[in-house]
């Protein structure tokens, strides 16, 4: 509190913005099963953010909208623990047997 009214102008800004969204700050502290970092929503993106730095991108919006796809099947089947390479093969053969492809929503088991 008495950073939002130091003699600093950068620093009184920066408290002041901070104390707008003091609560949020504390949540996983006041919320059961609220992590204290976001490590899980970073690690899902590392292999987009690695493969972005090595690859240069794409060249066209197809290009883009495929490696989007193929980044969001390697993300969902890594945290679900499939395999992606079966998913992806089936996904293949369905197509060759014009038949539906496999789900990629979680499986639930009742």
């Amino acid at each position: 509190m008495r950073g939002s009214h130091c003699g600093c102008p950068k620093t009184a800004a920066t408290c002041q913005e901070l104390l707008k969204v003091e609560p949020a700050l504390w949540t996983f502290v006041r919320v059961p099963g609220v992590d204290l970092t976001n490590n899980a929503a970073e690690r899902a993106l590392r292999h987009a953010v690695q493969w972005r730095k090595t690859s240069y991108g794409t060249d066209s919006v197809a290009g883009s909208h495929f490696v989007e796809n193929v980044l969001t099947v390697v993300a969902s089947c890594r945290q679900q623990e499939r395999n992606v390479l079966d998913y992806l093969t089936r996904c293949c053969q369905a197509l060759y047997a014009d038949i539906l492809p496999p789900s990629l929503l979680p499986r639930t088991f009742s």
